[in-house]
């Protein structure tokens, strides 16, 4: 770490730490506002269910605008260049449109308070403990990665101890969580997803005018390790794995654009909790769609970025080339800062990381408070006790995740794209638990065992192609590891739920109303639809619509 210290500290002055100073104080000051709201645990974890559309859209996006966004996209922007777009246009808005037009009816009109509280009433226990631990494991371990990747900026800007960054960074996000709970989280959010556009868009700009433009990029690109396929997002050989093109594209449209996709933004409660805290059903639904079109363009401001400074900096290109050396693709951002941006605009560039990593971090641990208070603590552990209980309780876990979190962040510390680690997780958790899902809610035959069968299953089968890989046994360089661990957990979810609901007793089509598609009534998904929110420009499908032809229209161009 001193080498790497050596290499990538800034040269931050006065006016840089100003800058920072304030955003700090903003941070702290949204915190202790949001706290006079909260009274009880429903404002605490669902912000009372009273937010506007727009400010849950922002916070939809910008609680995803995390390390796995900033860093980890520009990680491997640098890495593999334009194929990475496929995480947003193909693995992420189809699957942020589905959840706003046709599972938000069910999550918000059921009113369930969280994503394993709507499986405990699908399929019972079993599978909603299964879920709520898988959940708040995959919390702390993600929100090791935002914790890590914030101390890194600490650490490179004051030349602070990794250790001692970490733990400084996990206080201030502690700090405004436990004062105003989810409330404070989406205020800062939106606040942090204007700070992360206003740090990055300049450093695009100005890392393009110091490669001579697009065409300089191009030219710059060719000639790199890994030639002119970074300039193109089809097929995605590099990324997926695979060398056959087919492979490759049926990969990254089923592995990544269905099973990951769907299963991260469809069933992921830090996503869906934002859409929950909306004012009613139309809000509801219009939080994902609204994110949708942000989503589209982030791809600019976080890949390219990556790929000029895998062109510029000749310590990056040196990696690039012999895989060796004092930085790794996870430094692309910071090499680029360090070289290209003057004092005052780097101040704010740094801002806009620490904003983002806040962002990711803050929205894992309101998420993970969330469902380790309602749904493990209240349902199995301390019951029916005074609502202040659980609203004190909350609070409590909140700490308790942020120091697991900082013993995570220790695993992240060992990859050098943490993209590969993010995925290799999300193929634990979130593909299984799409597969039950997506089957539960469409066929009304399957059953409680099925439901926690099909999760553990699942999990296992993408466990054991991560295991598989490690060891050599299968060879899947790239992230095709998590791409095929992912598919391979879908199916086998899916054909073992189909097995064991054949052989086992289904619920009673009365007790899935509003659980399952064909059971529930059209005027069910849509009451309150509308209800203070006329206008063409606020109908969901319509929003969708427009999101879903521009997005087609940027994978023409770009493909």
């Amino acid at each position: 770490m001193l080498a790497q210290d050596s290499i990538l500290r800034l040269d931050a002055t006065a006016i840089d730490y100003i800058i920072i100073a304030l955003y700090f104080t903003f941070v702290l000051g949204i915190g202790y506002l949001a706290k006079r709201a909260v009274s009880n645990s429903l404002d605490f974890f669902l912000s009372g269910r009273s937010l506007p559309a727009w400010v849950t859209g922002l916070a939809f996006i910008s609680a995803n605008l995390g390390a796995i966004e900033i860093m980890g996209m520009s990680a491997n922007g640098a890495e593999y260049g334009m194929p990475t777009v496929h995480y947003f246009w193909i693995g992420a808005i189809p699957a942020m449109l589905f959840l706003g037009v046709v599972m938000m009816p069910f999550y918000y009109g059921s009113k369930v308070r969280s994503v394993p509280e709507f499986m405990l009433r699908r399929f019972g226990k079993p599978a909603h403990l299964v879920n709520a631990i898988s959940f708040a494991v995959a919390q702390v371990l993600i929100a090791g990665v935002n914790l890590f990747l914030l101390a890194t900026i600490v650490n490179v800007l004051l030349g602070w101890p990794i250790w001692a960054s970490v733990i400084v960074a996990a206080l201030i996000v502690l700090s405004y969580i436990t004062l105003g709970g989810l409330s404070a989280a989406i205020y800062n959010e939106v606040l942090q997803f204007f700070v992360i556009v206003a740090a990055l868009l300049p450093l695009t700009i100005v890392g393009l005018h110091k490669v001579g433009g697009w065409q300089g990029l191009v030219d710059k690109v060719t000639a790199s390790p890994g030639g002119s396929e970074q300039l193109s997002a089809w097929p995605g050989n590099a990324l997926s794995g695979f060398s056959s093109n087919f492979l490759s594209v049926i990969g990254l449209v089923f592995g990544l654009g269905f099973v990951l996709s769907f299963g991260y933004w469809t069933t992921n409660f830090v996503e869906v909790q934002r859409a929950m805290a909306s004012k009613n059903m139309s809000a509801a639904r219009r939080t994902p769609i609204i994110g949708s079109f942000p989503k589209m363009f982030v791809p600019f401001i976080v890949i390219i970025p990556g790929m000029i400074a895998a062109v510029v900096a000749p310590e990056l290109a040196q990696f690039k080339a012999t895989g060796s050396g004092d930085v790794d693709y996870n430094d692309a951002l910071l090499i680029l800062m360090r070289d290209l941006l003057p004092n005052g605009m780097l101040g704010l560039a740094i801002t806009g990381l620490l904003a983002s990593f806040m962002a990711g971090m803050a929205a894992n641990l309101s998420s993970f408070n969330t469902v380790m208070t309602y749904d493990l603590i209240e349902r199995y552990v301390v019951k029916d006790r005074p609502d202040g209980f659980y609203l004190r309780t909350g609070r409590w876990v909140t700490v308790v995740g942020t120091l697991i979190a900082i013993g995570t962040a220790a695993i992240a510390s060992g990859y050098s794209n943490l993209m590969d680690y993010l995925q290799q997780l999300f193929s634990f958790f979130n593909a299984p638990l799409f597969a039950t899902f997506i089957l539960g809610m469409f066929w009304k035959r399957m059953t409680a065992t099925a439901g926690w069968v099909g999760l553990v299953s699942g999990t296992a089968t993408a466990v054991a192609v991560f295991v598989l890989s490690e060891n050599g046994v299968i060879d899947l360089p790239g992230q095709g590891a998590s791409f095929v661990g992912a598919g391979a957990a879908f199916v086998v979810d899916i054909i073992l739920s189909v097995i064991v609901s054949l052989v086992t007793t289904p619920k009673r089509d009365t007790e899935l109303v509003g659980l399952v598609y064909s059971l529930t009534p059209k005027e069910h998904l849509k009451e309150d639809a509308q209800h203070g929110d006329g206008g063409w420009y606020r109908k969901p499908v319509l929003l969708a619509g427009i999101s879903l032809a521009l997005t087609v229209a940027l994978n023409f161009v770009f493909g």
